[in-house]
């Protein structure tokens, strides 16, 4: 069973969770500091707006279609963010079981739209055939200047311009590792621009 989901991760999961643990890790902050601040109350409503918390506070009601009831005594309730049920709300439980609640993680409220100037910039950026091999390295996870230029058999100074126009339009994010600066490839940036282009276009 190990051995499958390993497989499994490698063709799939490893790559859905990059782009979902950020939401996964922002809900459960929300949820937490709702949970210390406001209570349990705010903090399950939050969660869905099918899901309230009883006047005594002692027992939490779930608004779906089937009437049953458990109860969480001396074993609590374990609640699932999700990111691919919306907008559904799932309860599981059972005599014996803790019982489950998977609920949906609001989507991201929709940024600024981005300019037709940086769409401009950026396609500008990616015109250059060495900067697009330097992003093709950068796609397989984050590298300092030094790495890059060894890789691509390109001077430093060289690949740090490269890396400079990059970096000014959006498509890099550097962070400092004690001496050195690695560079991560903005990839949501990357992969919108088409729909960012043509909306920039059709405003």
């Amino acid at each position: 069973m190990r051995r499958t989901l390993e497989q499994c991760a490698e063709a799939f999961f490893d790559a859905a969770w990059a782009g979902v643990a950020v939401r996964l890790a922002t809900d459960v902050r929300l949820k937490t500091d709702l949970l210390k601040r406001h209570g349990i109350g705010s903090a399950l409503a939050s969660v869905s707006g099918a899901v309230t918390l009883a006047p005594d506070g002692d027992c939490i009601t779930v608004d779906k279609l089937q009437d049953k009831a458990t109860t969480a005594h001396h074993t609590g309730i374990t609640f699932v963010p999700s990111v691919f049920g919306s907008p559904h709300l799932l309860v599981v439980h059972a005599p014996g079981w803790q019982p489950v609640v998977q609920y949906p993680v609001a989507e991201p409220s929709p940024s600024e739209p981005v300019s037709l100037e940086t769409v401009t910039l950026r396609l500008e950026a990616l015109a250059h055939p060495v900067r697009l091999r330097l992003l093709r390295t950068l796609a397989r996870g984050p590298h300092t200047t030094g790495e890059l230029a060894h890789t691509w058999e390109l001077s430093p100074p060289e690949v740090s311009r490269h890396l400079a126009v990059l970096r000014r339009t959006g498509l890099l994010t550097p962070r400092r590792h004690g001496r050195y600066v690695r560079y991560t490839l903005n990839l949501p940036a990357l992969t919108a621009l088409g729909t960012d282009l043509l909306a920039a276009v059709l405003r």
